[in-house]
Order: C-alpha cells, then structure tokens, then sequence
C-alpha cells in the first residue's frame, strides 16, 4: 500500500495585511474583504489548504454499514472511495486504478465483494490491496504489493465519518478538541436517517457558515423560528478546538422546531438531559459540518464549495432508531419547517453573494451580535495569513444591564469561561 505523493504547501492568495481589520476584537473589526467570496484563486487556495489538508467530513457510518458498503464523495476536487473492509473498519481510497488511471468506482454508492477496473480488469480487495495482475508476471522489479490503491486516512466520531487527504495532519480528535467531551453524553451514533435534502446555493460557501452562526437576520428572514426560538435567547458553550456552539432556548409550550412545534411523541435523542427539552443546540465543526440538536432529532448540512459562488449543501435530519420504528413515524413536520428556514437562509445568502461583488461595496463592520460570525471569520484570516499568529475573539454579550464578554483564541487553544449570554447568534 502507497500513500498519495506529498503536496506543496498553498501559497495563501490573501496576504495578513488584508484580513488585519478582521483579527482586531468584534467592536472594532471589519468583515472579511469582498474578494474572499469571488475570487477563483481564493477558493481554489481554500480547497488545497483546508478543504484537502485538514478532516472533513464526508458521511455518516450507515453509509457503509457493512462489509463490502460504499460510498463515492469528492474532496478538494480528488475523488475518493470510502468503504467498510472485511475486518469492519471503515477505509478511503483514491478513485483511481493504479494501472492507467481509470476511474475505478462508477456508481455513487453500493455494495462490492472487491474493487475491478472497469478498463483492464485490475482487481483490488476491501482492504485496496492489488490481485496480482494478467500479464505481469514477467515484468521486472512489478511487485504487486507495492500497486494496491492509494489511501487517504479515514476515522469516525459519534457516527460521523471524516476524511483527510493530508498523512500529517493531527488526529481527528486533537482538531475536534473538546468538542468530544461536549457532545459525550449523546450518542449520536445509533442515529438512523430519515431524510436528506440537497440544495445548490448561489452563494460562497463561508457565506453559509456565516449566515448559520448568527441570528440577528431572524426577526425579518425567519418569523416562524424566531417565534419559536427567539434570536435574544441563548448561551455560548464553552469550547477548545475549532469549533463553537451555542443553544437556543424553546420558548412558550412549544417542544422542538417543526411546523407545529410539537414532537409528536417522538422519543429524546439518547444522551438528553432534562435541561435540553428547551433548547436547540447549534454547533459550526470545521471546516464544513454544521450540527443542530434538537430534543428529538438531529440536522446537519455539509457544506460543499463548488465554485466562488456556487456551494452543494446537503442536508440531512436523523432520529433515534426507536421513533423511526414507530407505527406512523412521519419525519415532514421536522423536515418542512427546516426546509423552509433552509430556503429563507439561501435567498439572503444570495443577495449578499450578489451585493458583495459590487464596486460600492466594501468590507463592512461586524454588530455586536455577530461575535459568531466573527468566531468563524478568524479561522478564516488567520489561515490565510499563515503567519502563526492565532487571534483571540470576544463573545459580546448582550444581556441588559451587563457588559460582560469571553476571550478565547480563534483556533481554540483558549479556554471559554464558563456560559455567557448571547443575542442574536446560533
């Protein structure tokens, strides 16, 4: 087994002096410059530097569940099996024959017993290791040992798979950090989906995150979520590792997001304390994974960039295996209510894809309610400066009467204090 040749390391097309404005705390920062969301160069630097060097999540377990399961995904533009192996462990390869170079797995997912190239029938097993070719036997210094499929490194957590297309990258859990400890108490894992939505947004896809990290825009965008969960109510978690998270709380006798805002009986996530019947969990996992924890189910998307402006999310609601057993079991309340705020949120990540590319417009100010947002920006510049410097945010906090705020490094390597209130963020 061979690994993938070494890469260069991108060159960062944003210099430090550029996002400077950004790295500064909330109440005197600026936007990320308008540039970062149109330009080619700048995507294509994102999915070399981030998006193919650092884990990424591409799946969920239950998509090779077992021995001989697959599925296709693409990474930073390398097209990659991932599949269950004949020992249970789940493996990612290169989609490509070691022989010419034949794309090697045509169908988007499925089930194999070995790999064989369509082209000259070359035959790999689960675990990518080559049969020994027709015709080779004669060829001098042909080891087929040395010819089975290219790796690319592959673990899970809470029946999340990630993928990493760079060998030295830290393992999955130092760059989730805490995050595991935070989420220990749910078991994700047995979570079985219901149902899976993809949508192709006309927007750049850190225009997404951004958009999912604050809820200053609820009131006007989304008036049957804000009802549910207005945007002045919640609480920071406190966090290592690059991510955030936050909760919502449910408000009046409503139970959950959906179109009635009732569960309808469906049983808790495993894992849920009394405290989380009201509130809403929402988590931004770098660089692509967003997570939203409900009482009784669990959304995500994963955010796909595409072009500078064009970005595939895939949205996906799980339950627990018992309420989808349930005689009647009927996921549309959950899933329309999300559809419809999922829509609302690309209308206006539209209009600023569109707006931002206008001569008048320059990098703007951040409100006080949109730490998050900012949060977020930080992985940004300070990956695009690369010059070691690891910037620290504010959580502003706006209760009435209270001026507090948290400070924390923007890679995570700070420690939050405790739970600070929060407006207008998610």
């Amino acid at each position: 087994m061979v690994a993938a040749p070494p890469r260069s390391v991108p060159v960062s097309p944003v210099s430090a002096e550029e996002v400077a404005g950004v790295r500064r705390p909330v109440h005197e920062a600026h936007l990320l410059p308008p540039r970062v969301f149109h330009d080619p160069d700048v995507l294509a630097f994102e999915q070399a530097a981030w998006f193919g060097r650092e884990w990424v999540c591409v799946g969920r377990e239950e998509d090779a569940a077992g021995s001989g399961a697959f599925f296709l995904v693409t990474v930073a533009g390398q097209p990659l099996i991932v599949v269950r192996g004949n020992d249970g462990a789940p493996r990612a390869f290169h989609n490509v024959c070691r022989h010419r170079g034949a794309t090697l797995v045509e169908e988007p997912c499925g089930h194999l017993v070995r790999f064989q190239c369509p082209y000259h029938a070359w035959i790999y097993d689960l675990e990518g290791r080559l049969r020994p070719p027709r015709y080779t036997d004669g060829l001098t210094g042909f080891d087929p040992a040395e010819w089975g499929l290219v790796p690319a490194r592959v673990a899970t957590w809470q029946g999340f798979v990630f993928v990493s297309l760079d060998d030295n990258a830290p393992p999955l859990m130092d760059a989730l950090g805490d995050l595991t400890d935070t989420l220990e108490r749910y078991d994700l894992t047995v979570l079985r989906r219901a149902r899976q939505i993809d949508y192709d947004v006309k927007a750049n896809w850190k225009a997404i995150v951004e958009n999912y990290s604050e809820c200053y825009h609820c009131p006007g965008v989304h008036p049957e979520l804000n009802q549910m969960t207005p945007y002045n109510l919640g609480a920071w978690l406190p966090s290592t590792g690059a991510w955030n998270g936050s909760y919502m709380e449910v408000v009046g006798d409503y139970e959950t997001l959906s179109l009635d805002g009732a569960t309808h009986g469906r049983p808790d996530l495993p894992g849920t304390e009394p405290e989380d019947h009201k509130r809403v969990y929402y988590f931004v996992v770098w660089p692509n994974l967003l997570l939203s924890l409900h009482p009784d189910y669990l959304m995500t998307h994963r955010v796909w960039p595409v072009e500078p402006g064009r970005t595939r999310v895939v949205c996906e609601w799980f339950f627990p295996p018992a309420a989808i057993a349930a005689p009647g079991f009927d996921p549309s309340d959950a899933v329309g209510f999300w559809d419809l705020t999922n829509r609302q949120d690309w209308h206006v990540c539209e209009l600023q894809q569109a707006g931002s590319a206008a001569r008048a417009y320059g990098a703007g100010r951040y409100s006080t309610i949109e730490s998050g947002v900012h949060a977020f920006d930080l992985l940004v510049a300070d990956r695009y400066a690369g010059d070691g410097v690891v910037s620290t945010f504010e959580r502003v906090a706006k209760k009435p009467g209270s001026a507090k705020a948290e400070t924390a490094s923007a890679n995570g390597n700070g420690r939050r204090a405790g739970m600070a209130r929060a407006v207008g963020e998610r």
